[in-house]
Formats: C-alpha cells, sequence, structure tokens
C-alpha cells in the first residue's frame, strides 16, 4: 500500500479523525493548517506534524486534504491554484467542479460518519465516497481510502448530495429529537438515560426491519385520543406542538 506525505487543512471533527487514522496508517502528515491555530497546535502534536502559516504547505504534500466549512473549500482552492498535489475535500455535499479549471489534480473524499472530537470512531467501518478529476487521481483516492477502511465507493457529486441529505434526517435530525425529549424528561427532572434501552432498540430493529415495517406509535396507529391528550399537553411550548403535530402528520401520510 502506498504511503503519502499529506497535508492537514482544518482542525475540526472530520480533519481530526481523519488525520488521526492516516497517521495511524503510517501515512505522513507532514503539516496542519486552521485558521484556528491553537487547534492546529493541538492536531499537530497528535499527529507529529508541523503547524502550517499558510494554506500552501511548504513540506511539499503529495495531497492536500481540504476538511473546512463548506463555504470556505472554494476560497482555498483558489489559493491552491498552483499546486501540482493532489487536493481533496471531505464534504458531502460540494460538487467535485469546486476545484475545476482551478488544480490540475482533484477530487473528494467523503466519509459518511457523525464525528465528535471527544469521541472515538471505527473508521475501517466507515463508508467512504469518492469521485475524482481522472482515472489515475481515482486511483490514488482508492489507495488512500482503502489504507484506513474496507468500504469504498465511487459516488459523483450528485449521489453524495442525496447521501449526504439521507444522513441529515437520520442522524442530525434525530439527534435533535433527542434532544427535545432530554430537555422534556429534564422538566420534570428525569434523565434521558431512561429512554437509552427504547433508543437502543429502535436502532437495532433496523437490522432485521425496514424502517417503514418498524415503525410504531401513535402515530402510525393514527390514534387520535393519545394524540391529542400529546398536543394538549404541548400547547405552551408552542415549537414543541407543531414539532409534534408535523411529525405526526408525516408519519400518518406515509403511511397512506
Amino acid at each position: 500500500m502506498s504511503k503519502y506525505r499529506i497535508a492537514i487543512l482544518g482542525s475540526g471533527n472530520v480533519a481530526t479523525h481523519l488525520s488521526q487514522s492516516l497517521y495511524s496508517a503510517g501515512h505522513d502528515i507532514v503539516s496542519v493548517y486552521s485558521k484556528t491555530r491553537t487547534n492546529a497546535e493541538i492536531l499537530a502534536e497528535i499527529v507529529n506534524a508541523v503547524v502550517s502559516e499558510s494554506v500552501i504547505s511548504d513540506r511539499e504534500p503529495d495531497v492536500y486534504i481540504v476538511s473546512v466549512s463548506d463555504d470556505a473549500i472554494s476560497l482555498i482552492a483558489e489559493e491552491l491554484s498552483n499546486t501540482k498535489s493532489i487536493v481533496l475535500h471531505t464534504s458531502g455535499s460540494v460538487g467535485v467542479d469546486v476545484f475545476a479549471d482551478r488544480i490540475e489534480r482533484y477530487g473528494v473524499i467523503y466519509p459518511l460518519q457523525t464525528f465528535s472530537v471527544k469521541k472515538d470512531v471505527n473508521m475501517n467501518s466507515v463508508p467512504f465516497f469518492i469521485e475524482a478529476s481522472g482515472k489515475e487521481v481515482l486511483n490514488e483516492i482508492k489507495n488512500l481510502a482503502h489504507s484506513i477502511a474496507d468500504n469504498v465507493t465511487i459516488a459523483d457529486s450528485k449521489k453524495r448530495m442525496l447521501l449526504h441529505i439521507s444522513a441529515v434526517f437520520a442522524c442530525n435530525f434525530t439527534n435533535h429529537m433527542f434532544t427535545i425529549a432530554d430537555s422534556i424528561l429534564s422538566s420534570e427532572g428525569l434523565c434521558i438515560d431512561i429512554l437509552k434501552p427504547l433508543i437502543n432498540e429502535t436502532i437495532q430493529k433496523i437490522d432485521k426491519l425496514s424502517p417503514v415495517d418498524a415503525q410504531t406509535g401513535p402515530a402510525i396507529r393514527n390514534d387520535k385520543d393519545v394524540i391529542e391528550k400529546h398536543l394538549k399537553m404541548l400547547e405552551e411550548k408552542e415549537n414543541l406542538h407543531d414539532i409534534y403535530k408535523f411529525m405526526t402528520n408525516s408519519i400518518y401520510r406515509y403511511k397512506k
């Protein structure tokens, strides 16, 4: 397996996990750049890299990995317009063409997972979706991705966008529902721990059933008495009342 010299641009959740995994796989993380220098210093120390003072690394990397906010990728691309290195971004929602007409060799390496700096992730189990400016670059990205993960799939920008949208529903929106549940319980001195067996069972069921078949609750049964009681209790919390009503109607309409 080829080993690469990699410059990391970014120091957030994705950049941190990706850098650590690549470093553990034997790649040389030559530099870390971030607008937040303190974060760059922390990450650089973990992966035995230097902190770069600018986007353009003076350590001649084989690959730049751009792991910044989506709206900053285009700005980074402008600064790297003269590089001969491969330039990759890690976003699900930004097209590969953000690098077109600016950079010679470019692509995407998108890990479909939720990352938090303080929570370990088994990167080997994370599905990666890749795209490239050409066959040669695609092979390089495959090598890089397979060095840390088993599940690597070619996906164009449209497919990655759909993957990201589905991930927002499955992960971000779901976690927001956990946040709401936690706030409801907390208002009565209860802890979300009491819901964890229910949450775990809900997630485990889709290993055996489709999400449609796994759906339970008053909305799918159209249990109007229970629904009205719930809505009445939420009347003073207008936002939660509206969310409950919208989700209930969505579940019922989907069944129909």
